[in-house]
């Protein structure tokens, strides 16, 4: 890791926070971590002038790193307490796994696309933030080797509720899942408030690359 943080990057996150803010981000928790988290570092270099703009970008294996009002607005709806047991389907680049971190949870990330699951590995043996663990596999039936989760966030459209996520949630465990088979997904919060039931709630739409049920085995 050649590249670095600097007291110009911090400055362009302060701004980034301050453009969150106006555009209705409220939890000071979650605009720290969007503070110290160098969004920069899991970019590719070319976009490093960019970084810090509320905008998506590709990381590699047709996937992209989530603007940061999506991953604010989803780690807000999360509830994310320190010490808290996350489950995060979709690792991608690795930068919302670090938010998470930064909050003080422990994270567990699954990502299927094997291209990434080995970049991103290896990036984070590099980095501050890292997870519990990170898992190649098919996040859309979990990780139940570990479960029951406080948290379960997923980062890319599911075309249904995947029901295997919500049995690996604890009492008051939350599921922050965008949901739809369109160009855009609603953003659906799953609260599980008994051993059977849950509450749901709808959070605006979001435009995400979809989840793959993966239903012939990883390749």
């Amino acid at each position: 890791m050649h590249r670095k943080d600097e007291l110009k990057h911090q400055g362009m996150r302060n701004h980034l926070v301050s453009e969150l803010k106006t555009k209705g981000i409220t939890d000071e928790n979650v605009l720290k971590a969007i503070a110290k988290v160098p969004r920069h570092l899991y970019l590719d270099s070319s976009f490093e002038a960019h970084a810090y703009q509320d905008k998506a970008f590709p990381i590699g294996a047709n996937q992209t790193i989530s603007q940061p009002f999506t991953v604010a607005t989803q780690t807000a709806l999360l509830e994310v307490k320190s010490g808290d047991k996350i489950l995060e389907v979709g690792t991608g680049c690795g930068y919302q796994t670090a938010v998470l971190i930064a909050l003080g949870a422990k994270v567990y990330t699954v990502e299927r696309q094997l291209e990434l699951f080995k970049k991103t590995k290896l990036f984070f043996q590099q980095m501050p933030y890292r997870p519990k663990k990170m898992i190649y596999g098919d996040g859309y039936i979990g990780y139940a080797e570990q479960a029951p989760f406080d948290g379960i966030i997923v980062t890319a459209g599911a075309p249904e509720l995947p029901e295997a996520l919500l049995k690996q949630l604890t009492l008051g465990g939350r599921l922050v899942i965008p949901v739809g088979d369109g160009s855009t997904q609603q953003m659906h919060k799953y609260v599980k408030t008994s051993p059977t039931k849950f509450s749901k709630s709808l959070h605006g739409e979001f435009r995400f690359v979809p989840l793959l049920e993966d239903k012939e085995g990883l390749s």
